[in-house]
């Protein structure tokens, strides 16, 4: 895959934030949401791949754009793209800080394809390599994380969502001495702040999206972090639909390379409200300015991207005229 790839994946991010930045406190997720894939499909239609998306917006009777298994782009490159056009569209909702839009791309067959149910999953960064497993206790790993990072586990901040679920995995973290921050929706972006040196976060516990574990997981393997997950089917047509993708094994721990596969792969991420580490989209007379990550596995690069768009009124980002 060329490095030129890293742009137009940043382009589509752009384009989802951009358009469901203006509903930003507005109340309506969905239609936050609605926008957000609208202006990734645009983006990535035009993108010089052969693009099919394995991690989508949901499935072509229900009429999503980035439906799983849409071809898409205009190129030969053959690639698989995961895609949460709008990773918190409750955030956005409420005006409340942590949306995202987010992308990765790999070689075609390299994305863990997965349906929509929960996993298990633990995270960190390149120094707490190789020291987590989910078949160990929270204390434990807290410890060995801790020790990886050569600090007490009372300097150690674990990222939660804010959920009943969570309720035990929370006071086991507090009985271990561990700092807590609690996240209301979208644990993609809090799985690469573990990567990330000064976000503030340390690791991410818990259970949320498979889908989004496997976004998470690209960034992590362009970030050198560390992931082991478990998907968690709850009902029998959530195991059937994961048997239909060859899933069979539901207790196997499930590490970084099983989750992305191959040489290479890339992840880009647009703030839509603000995070840890970008600025959400702000608008002004004529345009807007984004704020945005891009990686790549290969190369070990990740860019921060600040972005003014002069728009003109026929590009109007505006949803209500």
């Amino acid at each position: 895959m060329d490095r030129v790839l890293t742009l137009e994946l940043v382009r589509a991010t752009e384009a989802a934030a951009m358009r469901a930045g203006r509903m930003m406190g507005i109340g309506d997720a969905e239609a936050a949401h609605h926008l957000a894939a609208t202006g990734m499909h645009q983006e990535l239609a035009a993108a010089p791949v052969s693009g099919r998306v394995v991690i989508g917006e949901g499935h072509m009777a229900d009429g999503q754009a980035l439906f799983d298994g849409e071809e898409i782009g205009r190129g030969r490159v053959p690639v698989d793209i995961a895609v949460a056009a709008l990773d918190g569209q409750k955030l956005v909702a409420q005006g409340q800080p942590g949306a995202v839009s987010v992308l990765a791309m790999a070689g075609r067959g390299d994305i863990l394809r997965v349906p929509d149910m929960y996993m298990e999953k633990i995270c960190v960064g390149p120094r707490a390599k190789g020291r987590i497993d989910l078949n160990q206790s929270v204390q434990d790993n807290l410890r060995h994380i801790a020790e990886g990072l050569e600090r007490s586990i009372d300097d150690v901040t674990v990222a939660i969502l804010d959920r009943q679920r969570h309720q035990d995995l929370i006071r086991e973290c507090r009985t271990a001495g561990a700092r807590i921050r609690l996240i209301h929706d979208g644990d993609v972006t809090a799985a690469a702040d573990a990567a990330i040196e000064g976000s503030g976060t340390h690791v991410l516990l818990g259970i949320g999206g498979a889908r989004e574990g496997v976004l998470a997981a690209a960034a992590l393997r362009c970030l050198g972090g560390d992931m082991q997950a478990r998907l968690i089917p709850y009902t029998e047509r959530e195991r059937q639909k994961g048997e239909e993708l060859g899933i069979h094994d539901f207790k196997r721990i499930l590490t970084l390379s099983d989750l992305v596969r191959g040489d290479d792969c890339f992840f880009a991420a647009t703030a839509v409200t603000p995070t840890p580490l970008m600025q959400g989209v702000r608008y002004f007379g004529g345009g807007a300015r984004t704020m945005s990550v891009v990686m790549r596995y290969k190369t070990g690069t990740i860019r921060f991207i600040d972005t003014v768009h002069r728009l003109n009124a026929s590009s109007s980002w505006s949803v209500r005229k």
